[in-house]
């Protein structure tokens, strides 16, 4: 039996490394490669899609993992693999909430993309343990903890902090210990240089990005 799959990344590169990959299995073919989420719907509507390699930010402003939750919702018999570069670890958290099937990291991944399809498949689901390490300053992003990167992810939306103290449900002063504590671990100088630097490391995503 030969599996379709379809590839939506918004990047060139990514998409043409997927298709090789894909192709280089006659097990496998490739249905399409669009580099927006936006019409991921459309495509599986037309029938015929077994697998999805799902990329979850695209510069359009459409998301992998909300597409792969409508996706989900009225088709869940097609496998979607989650693909991404972003070690955001609010993202494991919300592919798996959404129905995602496996998740691949793309370019720190010790197991093969064709090894996560198979076991995809079969139906199994392949998860990395936790999201790569990365270093923000002087602090792994191993060092941070699940409130710090809750705190960070709104730090880094523009909110201030009695606005990311309504959010987590925490006092203002709170907010004000906790990024207290991600500047003293990163070394970093101010809370606009967290902000920013977390975001153009990748640890962090801002939702209104």
């Amino acid at each position: 039996m030969q599996y379709s799959v379809l590839i939506v990344d918004d990047q060139r590169m990514s998409r043409q490394l997927f298709e090789s990959i894909v192709s280089s299995d006659s097990r496998y073919k490739v249905i399409a490669a669009i580099e927006t989420a936006m019409v991921a719907d459309a495509w599986c509507a037309k029938g015929g899609v077994d697998l999805i390699l799902m990329d979850v930010v695209m510069r359009d402003g459409s998301n992998g993992l909300d597409a792969a939750a409508r996706i989900k919702g009225s088709y869940p018999d097609i496998k979607i693999i989650a693909v991404t570069s972003m070690p955001d670890p609010a993202f494991l958290k919300k592919a798996r909430a959404v129905g995602v099937d496996s998740f691949w990291y793309k370019e720190v991944e010790a197991e093969p993309l064709l090894w996560v399809m198979d076991r995809t498949i079969a139906g199994e689901s392949v998860w990395p343990d936790e999201p790569p390490e990365i270093y923000l300053g002087q602090a792994s992003s191993k060092d941070f903890t699940e409130r710090e990167l809750e705190v960070l992810r709104l730090l880094s939306e523009g909110l201030t902090d009695r606005e990311i103290a309504s959010r987590l449900y925490l006092s203002p002063p709170a907010v004000r210990y906790h990024i207290g504590n991600l500047i003293s671990k990163t070394g970093l100088s101010s809370r606009t240089e967290l902000a920013v630097r977390a975001v153009s490391s990748g640890l962090i995503i801002p939702a209104n990005v």
